[in-house]
C-alpha cells in the first residue's frame, strides 16, 4: 500500500497522544511548499520542493475524459528555465533537460479550466461571475530517482510502498480573501490534500441541513431542485443506514453554460463536500426526465458519504463497490421519494451496459480507460445482493448495505472478499461468487451467460430475449 507520509501539523496532533511533548521543529519531514496565486486574469503556482531529485511526480495524474489525454498538457506550463513537465508511464512529472536534479524553486504558469477527469477531481469549477475553485491534491508531489522508475509505477499507487508528501499551500487573491472550508480568509495555508478552495466573490449560502455554492447562472429550477432534494435523500439514507460522513455537506455547483444538444452533468464527493457541474441546453428548462436524472445524480453523489467515505474500497480494481452500490443507492431512493421514476429502466441501462463492458476483464477496467463498467457491473453485482437479501430476510439493498457498513466503520475500508464474504452469509451457497469472480478477474466472450447465472443463483427476477437479460 502506498505510505503517506504525515505533514507536520497533522503528526504534532498524532504524537501528542502518546508524548510528553511535541517533536521539535527541526524532527518535522519537509514537505513542499506551494503558493497558488491569482492577480487578475494571471495564475501561478509557485514550488518550493524539500530535497534535490531528478524527477519530482504529481500524485494525482488523471486523463480528461473528452481528450483522453494528461490535463496538465492544456493548462499548466513551466516557466521555470530547463524544467519540463511531461508524461512518463502513468504520470506526469517534472524533470530537467540535461537530467541533473530539479531547482527547488520553480514557477507553473496556470490556465485554470473547466474539465471532467477519468476517475479524479476536476482541477478547476469555473463560475459564470468569475470564481474559481481550484483542487488542492493536484499540487502534491513526491520525488523518485529515474523515468524509468516512474515508468515502471503502477497506476494504483495503493499497490506499492511510495513515500508521498501532502504540500503545504498557501492561497493567494489579490482581488481578496478565498473561500476555505467554508471561511473567507486573506491568504491562508493548508495541508489538506482533497480541498476546494474559492477565488472571487461567488456566495456560500448557510441552511440548518445544507450550505451551498452555486453559480449564478445555473437554471434557477435546477439550483432550486438541488437545495430541496439533497437533504431529502440524505436524510432517507440516514435514515436506513445511520449516520453517514456528514450530516451537513457543503454543495459546490458551477454551470459551463448552454451547450447545444447536450446534457452533462458531472460530480465528486471529498469531505463534507459534494462538487457539481453542469452543462448543456437540455439542463435550462426543467422536464420530468431533466429532473429524473438530476435527482438520480444528487442521490449517487450523496451516497457517496456512506458508501465512498463512511467506507471507501482499497485498491482501485475494487472501484465497482462504491459506484455501482451507490448506483443502486440512488435508484432505490430516488423509487422511495419520487413514485414516478421509471426505475426500471435505469436498471435495465445497468445490465446492459455491464454485459457489453465484462467481455474484458472489470478489476482492470481503469487500465483501459472504461471506468462505466466498475459503475453498471457493480450496480449488477448489487441487484444480485439485494436479490439474496430479500430471500433471505425479505430485506432489500439497504438492509444488504447496512450490515457491510456496520462491520468496517472502524477501519473504514470494505473490499472484495469482505463484500462477497457478506453475499455468501445471506445466499448460503459458496458458488455463488463463481460469476462475480469471473466478470471481475477474466471477462466474458458473452458475459448475458454469466449474468444470467448469477442472477439464477441469487433470485433477481429476468427473461433472455434473444440472449439479453431483460429485468422483470
Amino acid at each position: 500500500m502506498r505510505s503517506i507520509i504525515l505533514a507536520a501539523s497533522a503528526a504534532a496532533v498524532l504524537l501528542a497522544g502518546c508524548a510528553t511533548s511535541s517533536p521539535p521543529m527541526e524532527m518535522e519531514r519537509p514537505v513542499p511548499l506551494v503558493t497558488v496565486a491569482r492577480d487578475g486574469d494571471r495564475w501561478s503556482a509557485d514550488f518550493v520542493l524539500p530535497s534535490d531529485s531528478p524527477v519530482w511526480v504529481f500524485t494525482r495524474s488523471a486523463l480528461a475524459r473528452e481528450s483522453g489525454k494528461p490535463w496538465r498538457d492544456g493548462q499548466w506550463s513551466v516557466e521555470t528555465p530547463g524544467v519540463v513537465l511531461e508524461r512518463r508511464g502513468h504520470f506526469d512529472i517534472l524533470r530537467t533537460v540535461d537530467g541533473g536534479a530539479v531547482p527547488r524553486s520553480l514557477r507553473i504558469r496556470m490556465t485554470p479550466k473547466a474539465e471532467d477527469l477519468m476517475a479524479d477531481y476536476d482541477p478547476a469549477l469555473m463560475f459564470t461571475d468569475g470564481s474559481a475553485a481550484i483542487y488542492s491534491g493536484h499540487f502534491n508531489v513526491f520525488p523518485m530517482g529515474s523515468i524509468e522508475e516512474v515508468e515502471a509505477l503502477p497506476m494504483d499507487l495503493n499497490e506499492i510502498h511510495v513515500e508521498a508528501e501532502t504540500s503545504r499551500i498557501t492561497w493567494r487573491d489579490t482581488a481578496g480573501p478565498v473561500l476555505l472550508q467554508g471561511e473567507r480568509r486573506s491568504n491562508p495555508t493548508s495541508e489538506q490534500g482533497g480541498i476546494y478552495v474559492l477565488f472571487g466573490q461567488a456566495e456560500l449560502v448557510d441552511s440548518p441541513r445544507l450550505a451551498t455554492v452555486i453559480d449564478p447562472g445555473l437554471p434557477a429550477w435546477m439550483g432550486n431542485e438541488i437545495k430541496a432534494f439533497a437533504p431529502r435523500i440524505a436524510g432517507y439514507y440516514a435514515e436506513r443506514l445511520g449516520p453517514g460522513q456528514t450530516d451537513k455537506p457543503t454543495i459546490m455547483v458551477s454551470w459551463n453554460g448552454p451547450t447545444p444538444q447536450l446534457r452533462s452533468m458531472g460530480g465528486s464527493v471529498l469531505r463534507g463536500m459534494i462538487i457539481m457541474a453542469f452543462e448543456g441546453d437540455n439542463v435550462v428548462t426543467e422536464s420530468t426526465d431533466m429532473r429524473d436524472h438530476a435527482r438520480w445524480f444528487i442521490g449517487h453523489e450523496s451516497a457517496h458519504f456512506w458508501l465512498g467515505q463512511t467506507v471507501r474500497y482499497e485498491f482501485t480494481r475494487e472501484a465497482w463497490i462504491t459506484e455501482g452500490g451507490a448506483d443502486l443507492m440512488a435508484m432505490r431512493a430516488q423509487a422511495a421519494l419520487s413514485p414516478t421514476y421509471d426505475v426500471m429502466t435505469a436498471l435495465q441501462e445497468e445490465v446492459d451496459d455491464c454485459a457489453t463492458l465484462a467481455v474484458k476483464p472489470v478489476a482492470s477496467a481503469n487500465q483501459r480507460s472504461e471506468h462505466r463498467a466498475y459503475y453498471a457491473c457493480g450496480a449488477v453485482f448489487a441487484l444480485a445482493a439485494e436479490a439474496a437479501q430479500k430471500r433471505a430476510t425479505g430485506g432489500d439493498w439497504f438492509d444488504f448495505l447496512k450490515g457491510l457498513i456496520d462491520s468496517n466503520r472502524d477501519d473504514g475500508k470494505v473490499n472484495r472478499e469482505e463484500w462477497l464474504e457478506a453475499l455468501l452469509q445471506v445466499t448460503g451457497d459458496p458458488d455463488v461468487r463463481r460469476e462475480i469472480d469471473t466478470l471481475l478477474d477474466e471477462g466474458a466472450p458473452d458475459p448475458a451467460v454469466l449474468i444470467a447465472r448469477l442472477f439464477d443463483r441469487t433470485g433477481v427476477a429476468y427473461r433472455l430475449d434473444g440472449g439479453k437479460v431483460k429485468l422483470v
